[in-house]
């Protein structure tokens, strides 16, 4: 792993934007790394756009921010067209929900990945997205490890949606491992 890597989330308020940043960044620290992680909501919690950074280091984190994302993961298109131009050009990967995010900009590598029609076609809860396409970043990225994002997922998600959401976990592995020989550039 890089020493630094920045990955920035978005989407809609509604989609577990801020729930995928903080699983992120305690998969980060279960693995034993530096981090920081901030999260932001729109006007509205729910509709409205928001976002999550997580900074993750092998050593202490001097500026808690992302300044340019290594990695965008994208479940709506409002929230992409605000943050798509904080990835590293040349180098920054996109990474979004092909239901809700139509457009690329030149320059940055993309990989569609069906997070909501799998969340509603495999698991009937559309609510679970957002770990299918987070888990879908992380077997492509090795931005953390698998092991670590589960158990982040045991310790954050709560008993009840455990269950669903350690299944989407593996669907989004999944998913990941079909798309990641698909990454182009534009």
């Amino acid at each position: 792993m890089a020493p630094i890597k920045q990955v920035i989330l978005c989407g809609s308020g509604g989609q577990g934007i801020v729930l995928a940043g903080t699983i992120l960044g305690q998969a980060a620290f279960n693995d034993e790394k530096w981090v920081s992680s901030t999260g932001s909501y729109g006007a509205a919690a729910r509709g409205g756009a928001c976002r999550a950074e997580v900074v993750i280091s092998e050593r202490s984190i001097t500026f808690p921010y992302v300044i340019a994302a290594d990695t965008l993961i994208a479940m709506y298109g409002t929230a992409y067209d605000r943050y798509v131009r904080r990835v590293k050009p040349g180098e920054g990967i996109v990474i979004y929900d092909e239901q809700f995010v139509p457009e690329e900009i030149k320059g940055l590598r993309y990989v569609g990945i069906a997070a909501t029609r799998t969340a509603i076609d495999e698991l009937n809860n559309g609510m679970a997205a957002n770990v299918i396409i987070l888990s879908a970043v992380v077997e492509m990225t090795d931005v953390v490890s698998k092991k670590g994002l589960k158990s982040a997922i045991e310790e954050i998600v709560p008993e009840k949606l455990r269950e669903l959401n350690l299944k989407a976990m593996n669907f989004g592995f999944r998913l990941g491992r079909t798309q990641s020989n698909y990454i182009h550039q534009r």
